[in-house]
């Protein structure tokens, strides 16, 4: 059976690769005997995995039985997975079969593996070499016919450098190791998914199924998803009982996820015309890093040409935009700030074309070629290190960002691409209201 007649099957939404590949790995493992050991982050849908592996296998009429090993108490695990004797301990009224007897000729599902405590570790170990386990308070070796799935979220490299899980029992559970992508791996799914849930939750609550706008789709595929499928789930539920609009924006569906996972979302801006479609926090670097480059050359350029008296109407212009650049400033303001903590020369230019003071430069250097015969004595040229300051510039940025949203101050961080509390520390400092 192909992967997408499995994924039919079990109610497995996605077409990404990776998906594909867990799903066709488990299914031709499944005749086999082999332990599985299925890896993956929290809320990735793990689960799905074990009950593939059951129903594919030749123990498909036995029993399966999950088991959540880290919800059960370090002091009664034993008990619960291999059974206990009366009165072995506290509270032992009667004799009681463990998960690993019950389960005989089926599959036993051992989820959050990696949270048995070292003692149980080594009885787990025996049973999947040998078959043999014996019951708390016994004596007596009994002997069972088990297939093993395990899963964790767990890197079990730090956890055995830790002394946290024994490496034999690991090589002994992995004999084929599946791995389930995470949400941010597979975002052409999580549209998907999103519709799969709506759906769902539509007819739950007998209402109409959401919708998604272009820009919130945006949005979604672009969020990290740290809780991946678990937390999806649980915010288009939320938007489905609480949102009385059904078509979503990306502001709405930016207010159910939380601030410290959109380091990857993209930047939002109004675009006016076309040269504001430019990223206007590039139109600032264009700036400093052009002026920064090109200041020294072009200063020495104007004294010397100051120091020949050649100054032509073309020189008067060129020393008026050196000593003026404020009438040359770009009209159109950047969008972004850049935090006072953050050197420029920390940040790196990118690479652009020639600006308009290059391309005086050029032109008076080619000049100069046909002026070979002013042979005057080389003198050290003043060096004039300008200041860059951007404080004013970012006042206004925040001034005009806080005036275009009616000094609602989330809306207008998103904008300038900080944080909110960053721009309340901007606020007290420049003093605006």
């Amino acid at each position: 059976m192909d992967a997408l007649a499995i994924k039919r099957r079990f109610g497995v939404i996605g077409v990404s690769p990776a998906l594909d590949r867990a799903v066709t790995v488990a299914s031709q493992v499944a005749p086999t005997d082999l332990s599985v050991l299925v890896l993956g982050e929290s809320g990735v849908g793990k689960e799905i995995m074990p009950r593939v592996v059951h129903q594919f296998s030749k123990r498909k009429h036995g029993s399966f039985i999950a088991v959540n090993c880290g919800a059960i108490p370090e002091g009664t695990i034993d008990s619960e997975l291999f059974g206990h004797e009366k009165g072995s301990f506290t509270g032992a009224t009667e004799s009681r079969k463990g998960y690993f007897e019950e389960a005989d000729g089926g599959t036993i599902f051992l989820d959050e593996v990696a949270e048995l405590p070292m003692t149980t570790q080594v009885r787990l170990l025996r049973v999947l070499e040998t078959g043999e386990y014996i019951r708390v308070g016994s004596s007596r070796v009994q002997k069972t016919d088990v297939r093993v799935v395990a899963a964790t979220n767990v890197d079990f490299d730090v956890a055995i450098s830790r002394g946290q899980f024994r490496e034999d029992l690991y090589y002994r559970l992995s004999q084929v190791p599946i791995e389930v992508p995470s949400l941010r791996d597979r975002p052409q799914d999580i549209h998907l998914l999103f519709r799969k849930f709506t759906t769902d939750f539509s007819e739950k609550y007998q209402m109409p199924p959401l919708s998604m706008r272009p820009e919130a789709v945006e949005v979604l595929e672009n969020y990290p998803w740290p809780g991946n499928i678990r937390q999806l789930k649980n915010t288009t539920e939320q938007m489905s009982i609480l949102e009385q609009n059904r078509s979503i924006d990306a502001d709405t569906l930016l207010g159910y996820l939380p601030e410290s996972h959109r380091s990857r979302l993209p930047v939002r801006k109004a675009v006016t015309d076309e040269a504001s479609s430019l990223n206007e926090r590039e139109i600032l670097y264009k700036v400093l890093f052009d002026m920064r480059k090109d200041m020294q050359d072009l200063k020495k350029l104007v004294f010397e040409m100051m120091k020949d008296s050649q100054v032509s109407e073309r020189h008067t212009d060129l020393i008026n935009r050196l000593f003026h650049p404020a009438e040359n400033a770009p009209k159109q303001l950047p969008v972004g700030l850049i935090e006072q903590e953050e050197s420029a020369d920390q940040i790196k230019a990118p690479e652009w074309q020639a600006s308009p003071w290059k391309t005086a430069l050029q032109e008076h250097s080619n000049e100069s070629e046909n002026h070979s015969d002013s042979n005057l004595p080389a003198q050290d040229v003043e060096e004039v290190e300008e200041v860059l300051s951007l404080q004013d510039s970012e006042k206004e940025l925040i001034r005009k960002a806080l005036t275009k949203h009616r000094n609602r101050r989330k809306y207008a961080a998103l904008e300038l691409g900080i944080s909110e509390r960053t721009l309340y520390r901007k606020i007290k400092e420049y003093g605006l209201k």
